[in-house]
């Protein structure tokens, strides 16, 4: 950790003097927490749940029966982590609205990730865009079930028309964790393309979220 004058900074204090960027995963989850307990302080405590957990990811996607066995977490602790994580995800989906997507991958990712990474049925959201590929909306435009969720292009284009948008990227998770692509995710993606090509629609990406991991359609030269 880094010092000042011999004596270790706080998270609190390392993150004022230099950026969140700089903290470990434990020292974040420590201002989140703020006190420890008796046996533990609050940095100890941080490292011990991640511990514990696995990871951040397997800490923020706990439900509340898991976050609450843990001693030092209860359901104040629990009430404001899911606070933070839906400020996160509003965060996110109004700075797509402000950002050219093709510049910024990443934003797109962890927009999708966020969105649709803790889903128990599969969702597929749709992203039109405008001819300077920025964000016009974000549609969850169908709903399945744990393996499959039926879709329909004539819905999209019927969207897309709708929007005026002249470009699309597809999404949708798997919530058994694996991104990997069924031969049916490319059959439909495949579907939506040729529907998109009768109207000069571009499909742009079509990126499927697993848990901690995702496909991009584009990034594999299949779109």
């Amino acid at each position: 950790m880094l010092t000042n004058k011999n004596h270790p900074l706080l998270p609190r204090e390392k993150l004022l003097r230099f950026g969140p960027q700089q903290l470990s995963d434990a020292e974040l989850l420590a201002i989140f927490l703020r006190t420890g307990t008796k046996k533990l302080n609050v940095l100890a405590l941080a490292n011990h749940l991640l511990t514990e957990f696995g990871s951040v990811y397997q800490l923020i996607n706990a439900s509340q029966a898991e976050f609450e066995r843990y001693h030092g977490l209860g359901v104040v602790k629990y009430t404001q982590l899911q606070a933070v994580i839906e400020l996160s995800h509003r965060y996110l989906k109004e700075k797509i609205l402000n950002e050219h997507l093709l510049t910024s991958p990443e934003l797109t990712h962890h927009f999708l990730a966020s969105r649709l990474a803790k889903e128990e049925r599969e969702i597929f959201l749709v992203l039109f865009l405008d001819n300077q590929n920025r964000v016009i909306t974000s549609d969850e435009m169908f709903v399945g079930t744990y393996n499959c969720v039926e879709v329909h292009p004539r819905e999209i284009i019927r969207r897309a028309l709708k929007y005026n948008a002249a470009g699309l990227i597809l999404a949708h998770n798997h919530p058994s964790g694996l991104a990997e692509p069924s031969q049916a995710d490319r059959k439909v993606t495949k579907q939506i393309e040729q529907a998109c090509d009768l109207i000069d629609i571009r499909v742009i990406d079509h990126i499927i979220i697993g848990k901690g991991e995702y496909v991009s359609f584009a990034e594999r030269g299949w779109i």
